[in-house]
């Protein structure tokens, strides 16, 4: 508790004793308030606990709340429900007495939740075994049923009780709940004939109705609509939104089957439930003669059916009343407002006594049949003061018991506080205090008392009214200081109280009470007709409630007031032979809003609540007292004698410390096992020093022990990493010893697999051979020839020139492959033709490797240069190959110059718009040239052929040209001749010519004296032409060969069937052509 006195500017005081302004009723509102805005509902006056009711969820009654407090210190946590609870339980257990918690508090306040949550703190917290577990669970499982038949929506709360009940909590030696008993006080009767505006009845009607099954709703006669039924529909809100009457009815169902409640049980149970709505419904007429009637029978019908009564005998009962004389009985016809009255008197008793039933029925349930000693804790959830614009009976009543509660709950509060004085020696100072003793002798006083009179006037002769009550109270205690009428009051209160009202000074203030109604509802008379109908029932419940010895006995039953008054007798006795607990329940406002505080409201609580009286009582002595143990152990820091460690007595510490403080004398007394403060703020300065001092011996603590843990830590990772050290020595030392000794085991095979290499493949040489394959593999890839005339090759271990030899023609047909796929089409012909070209003159023909290095054109000769005539002559045909010639005469070898044009089928040699020769290819005969330099070629004809004139002796410049041309465009690759020396031509039918070859420093043709033709050339060679030429015809014929792609040679050097034709070099004289295997 003091730990939070350093925010009580804040959240206020834990404990209203600790006010300084106790006796301001303002300091103690104020107080209440900076605690319910923190949602702290919670606040002690000593060990008594105030609740505000939240009207939310706090989210402080958890399973993990209870286990807080189960079996700490009162004052160690806030207060709570839970610490009230606990410390009932823990003083029961360590002092085997028994104990009660009185919950009190106005309707809404909280008081039946409170009472929930203290015996769900019991069946959590308390020790259990398995078959025990019955008997908690029909503890908890009361509480639906008695809130469902006690129980009713009123103007201020949805679920206020209207019943008082004490229950009784069996525990054994070992602290397990082993049964219980519950004892009700002064059901509200009356409300269930009559219900004020914006009421309702008890829930149980409204649950059957809308809960209950459509089988058992007929079997009652009754429908779910409530407004059907008057006893339901005089409120006008028998359909709530906040109350779901479908649900609870399912958890009154379920809790029936667990307090063990048989189906005839429930079935009688109902049909009682069901005979008072049918009552309800009942309408009286008035005959001619002023008697009552009932027209319709059917209510009455429904009725005897299900209270198992003759239904004209019920009639009877209703609207006759049996008046017995010495020796004979009379049957009187009721009035109208009579038959009401039996009516009304006749549901009440059933509903009243079947709920005393309920309640035996219950009991029955939770006794324990072990005989064995057992200690309580009792749980009184009872009305608290009441104060209403219009107060009757039930508010007398009620204020009654209030006033009878708090002359104990004083009594033994200061009983309390003079046995703990004598306990510690310390001299008791007596305490003014208002005694209300005076009042509940007005009350209850025998003969003189309020009840008494009351009871006078109900059963003496003549007639009697409630004004004849109110004037016989003004006679017998108009005296009294605390009693006061319309007529005994002064000028200026006569004002304020009517005609049929009294009023009363109770400890909580002035209550006004009405009169009207008194006499009736304190006599609660059953005419004799109806009981005898009711005994005569045969339903099993109405048996035991309605016996058939009350008939036998004809002395008049005790009223409601004194039968109240001997059970509150019974119930104070109960109490006083137990240790109290108090808990006083608060509603914060009417609207049931949560946060919101309505002064006004709380103030008139406080004051009816007596909680002013009770905390002056408490602080009547001294505001805190402490054992010297837990004083000392939280402010010896603020002594240097008793810091850090005190080792003496404590109290001879506690003397020391508040020595050094400087408390006064009139501030403290010192006690055999306490210290007791007087005054709130001598604690609060001490407190403040502590706060203060704390903060310093904080930071001392925590540098001390930040040293201490880096120490702790620098060890620990110190040892650690000498550990680590070690193990990583030892794991690096096994780690190299593994390499080595694999190093070793490897280094062994590789020798042993080098010395046996050239034996076949087994395991001793096995792996050395994969590591010399894949060396080999890997330094090749540095080594691979980048095209087809880089002959260079990686040299191959011994075991591997097979592979090797394999691998080179894979990459050389890889190349010739990758080479070939990228020539284009017209250079792919223009090399087959310089294939052609080197087969023809390759070493025969000087000039030729100049030749190769020139590209070949596709024609010498424009089509616009050739003369159109010549073009129309020869349009049958396409025009292949031209170039301009000079043509020397046969006879004189005169010059002209002359265009050579190649077709498909015939060579022309053309002088502007003639053609001066034609010669067929099928006819030509050959093709001579000459092996020098010069750009001589003859072509031969047939001299068969009578259409020539003789052979054509040609020059032009492109001679090697030309003759490709010629002869791929005749298709006969044998007919070239290069001749050395001379060749003979034919000039006519047996007369041929010569032309002589020779070399001379300059090129020249002319007509020797012999009448020959005498050509000149350079003699020149280029063997390094000719090479590249045959280097490029033989990689050609590589790539070509292999895919069938165009081979041209001469026809006499090629090979001489295909498969040769596609070996590499397999033709050495010459090439040929292959297509798609076919040999063109």
């Amino acid at each position: 508790m003091e730990s939070a006195l350093t925010a009580r500017d804040k959240v206020g005081v834990q404990d209203f004793v600790l006010l300084d302004a106790y006796t301001s009723e303002s300091a103690f509102l104020d107080n209440l308030r900076k605690r319910f805005s923190e949602n702290l509902i919670y606040t002690y006056i000593g060990t008594l606990l105030v609740s505000v009711n939240p009207y939310q969820e706090l989210g402080i009654y958890t399973v993990s709340q209870m286990g807080l407090y189960q079996g700490v210190n009162f004052f160690e946590l806030p207060p709570h429900l839970y610490a009230i609870a606990d410390n009932a339980y823990r003083m029961m257990c360590s002092q085997l007495t028994n104990h009660f918690i009185l919950i009190s508090g106005e309707s809404g306040a909280g008081k039946t939740e409170a009472s929930k949550k203290i015996l769900q703190y019991f069946a959590v917290t308390c020790p259990m075994t398995e078959s025990l577990q019955i008997a908690r669970d029909r503890l908890l499982l009361s509480n639906p049923v008695l809130e469902a038949f006690g129980n009713a929506k009123t103007l201020r709360n949805d679920n206020s009780s209207r019943f008082g009940k004490y229950m009784d909590i069996q525990f054994d030696y070992k602290g397990i709940p082993v049964g219980g008993h519950i004892i009700s006080y002064l059901i509200e009767k009356s409300r269930v004939v009559y219900q004020n505006q914006g009421e309702r009845n008890f829930h149980i009607f409204y649950q059957l109705l809308e809960g209950g099954e459509e089988k058992l709703l007929a079997y009652l006669g009754l429908e779910r609509d409530p407004q059907l039924y008057k006893y339901l529909s005089q409120g006008h809100c028998a359909k709530e939104s906040s109350i779901n009457d479908k649900n609870d009815w399912k958890t009154v169902s379920s809790a029936f089957s667990v307090i063990d409640f048989t189906e005839d049980d429930l079935k009688n149970l109902f049909e009682i439930l069901a005979s008072v709505l049918h009552l309800g419904n009942i309408c009286f007429e008035e005959n001619h003669q002023g008697c009552a009637t009932i027209p319709d029978t059917h209510e009455i019908k429904w009725i005897a059916k299900l209270l198992g009564v003759h239904p004209p005998t019920l009639l009877e009962a209703l609207t006759h009343r049996k008046i017995e004389a010495k020796t004979e009985e009379v049957i009187c016809p009721l009035t109208l407002e009579l038959s009401v009255y039996a009516r009304d008197a006749m549901a009440k008793a059933v509903y009243g006594r079947t709920f005393t039933w309920l309640v035996n029925k219950i009991n029955s349930s939770l006794v324990n049949k072990d005989l064995t000693k057992k200690t309580v804790i009792g749980l009184l959830d009872i009305y608290g003061f009441e104060v209403f614009d219009k107060n009757g009976f039930e508010q007398f009543c009620i204020n009654y018991c209030n006033e009878k509660l708090q002359q104990l709950l004083i009594e033994r509060t200061l009983k309390a506080e003079q046995a703990e004085y004598e306990m510690e020696g310390i001299e008791w100072e007596p305490i003014q205090y208002f005694n209300n003793k005076i009042i509940c002798d007005l009350v209850e006083e025998t003969h003189k008392g309020i009840i008494s009179i009351l009871d006078e006037e109900c059963i003496r002769p003549g007639p009697a009214t409630d004004l004849s009550f109110l004037e016989k109270l003004e006679e017998k205690v108009g005296k009294h200081a605390h009693f006061q009428t319309r007529k005994l009051a002064g000028p200026k209160g006569r004002k304020r109280i009517g005609w049929m009202e009294f009023r009363l000074f109770h400890y909580a203030g002035e209550v006004t009470y009405c009169t009207k109604g008194f006499l009736e509802k304190n006599n609660d008379l059953l005419y004799r007709h109806l009981k005898e109908v009711l005994c005569r029932s045969k339903n099993c419940i109405l048996k035991e409630c309605f016996l058939a010895a009350e008939l036998e006995n004809r002395r008049r039953p005790p009223t409601v007031g004194t039968q109240f008054k001997n059970s509150l007798s019974s119930l104070l006795e109960i109490l006083i032979s137990k240790e109290p607990s108090y808990i006083r329940c608060i509603k914060p406002n009417e609207r049931k809003e949560p946060s919101k505080f309505d002064d006004l409201l709380i103030r008139h609580q406080i004051k009816y609540l007596g909680l002013m009286e009770h905390l002056r009582v408490r602080r009547a002595g001294f505001a805190y007292r402490r054992k010297y143990e837990h004083f000392l152990q939280r402010y010896k820091s603020l002594c240097p004698d008793t810091w850090p460690h005190w080792h003496g007595p404590p109290a001879e510490g506690v003397a020391r410390l508040i020595q050094y403080i400087g408390y006064t004398p009139e501030e403290y007394k010192l006690g055999r096992t306490k210290i007791f403060i007087r005054f709130p703020r001598t604690l609060f300065a001490t407190e403040d020093a502590f706060e203060f001092s704390k903060h310093q011996l904080v930071a001392r603590i925590q540098a001390t022990y930040r040293a201490c843990l880096e120490r702790r830590a620098y060890v620990r990772k110190r040892h650690a990493a000498i550990r680590l050290e070690a193990h990583w020595r030892g794991a690096l030392a096994r780690k190299l010893a593994k390499r080595r000794k694999w190093a070793v085991r490897t280094v062994r095979k590789f020798i042993k697999g080098f010395i046996d290499r050239n034996k076949p493949l087994c395991p001793d040489n096995e792996e050395f051979i994969v590591l010399v394959r894949k060396n080999y593999i890997l330094n090749l890839r540095y080594h691979v020839p980048k095209n087809v005339l880089d002959k260079s090759w990686l040299r191959p271990p011994g075991i591997l020139e097979n592979v090797s030899d394999l691998l080179r023609k894979m990459c050389t047909r890889n190349l010739v492959r990758k080479y070939c796929r990228g020539i284009t089409a017209e250079r792919k012909a223009l090399m087959q033709q310089k294939a052609v070209t080197s087969e023809l003159f390759r070493g025969k023909k000087a000039g030729y490797a100049e030749a190769l290095n020139q590209p070949f054109a596709n024609s010498r000769i424009d089509e616009g240069e050739i003369n159109p005539k010549v073009l129309q002559l020869i349009s049958h045909e396409k025009i292949q190959y031209g170039i301009p010639v000079i043509k020397y005469d046969r006879k004189g070898f005169r010059a002209r110059q002359r265009q050579l044009l190649l077709t498909q089928k015939a060579a022309y040699v053309v002088e502007l718009a003639k053609i001066k020769q034609k010669i067929v290819y099928s006819t030509l005969k050959g093709v001579s040239t000459s092996s020098l330099s010069d750009g001589i070629l003859v072509i031969h004809v047939s001299p068969e052929d009578s259409k020539q004139k003789g052979d054509a002796v040609l020059q032009c410049e492109h001679v090697f040209e030309a003759v490709t041309k010629l002869v791929m465009l005749a298709k006969r690759g044998n007919i070239v001749n290069v001749v050395q020396g001379s060749l003979q031509f034919y000039i006519s039918p047996g007369k041929e010519g010569t032309i002589v070859f020779d070399t001379g420093p300059e090129e020249q043709i002319y007509k020797d004296k012999n009448g020959q033709l005498t050509v000149l050339g350079l003699a020149r060679r280029g063997p390094r032409g000719e090479d590249m030429a045959l280097s490029a015809a033989v990689a050609l014929s590589q790539g070509v060969g292999r895919h069938g792609i165009l081979l041209t040679a001469p026809v006499a050097a090629c090979a001489p069937d295909e498969e040769s034709a596609q070996k590499v070099g397999g033709c050495p004289g010459g090439y040929a052509f292959w297509e798609r295997g076919e040999r063109l």
